[in-house]
């Protein structure tokens, strides 16, 4: 069993700051490339951030400059450092990553963190 813990979501205001954190546990060899995805009300869910064991990284458009992915391979965590956050910010966010083990390779994901941008 594996499981992907996020935290760090909450309220705050626009041009506010926030860090998100998520933490894979449990049967793992490796965790590969991780990604952070968001969902707003009545949208479709969206990749947001990712990067790769080796640290590569990528943003969407809409994050890109404000937005900072970064890991620690030896927690099995990554983070999510926002700032100049946005109204349009506002979503759960959710952890997603592949990991092997015993020689499988499957995809996980979190059970989401709520970020709300708002005065």
């Amino acid at each position: 069993q594996v499981q992907l813990v996020e935290s760090g979501g909450g309220l705050v205001q626009p041009g506010g700051s926030l860090k998100l954190s998520c933490t894979a546990s449990g049967r793992i060899f490796n965790v590969l490339t991780m990604h952070w995805y968001r969902q707003a009300p009545g949208k479709q869910r969206e990749l947001v951030a990712s990067i790769s064991s080796r640290g590569s990284t990528n943003y969407a458009d809409s994050v890109l400059g404000r937005f900072t992915i970064s890991r620690d391979n030896v927690k099995n965590t990554m983070y999510l450092q926002m700032n100049s956050l946005k109204p349009e910010d506002t979503a759960v966010y959710y952890c997603n990553a592949d990991i092997s083990y015993s020689g499988s390779l499957k995809n996980y994901w979190g059970q989401g963190t709520q970020v709300t941008v708002s005065s």
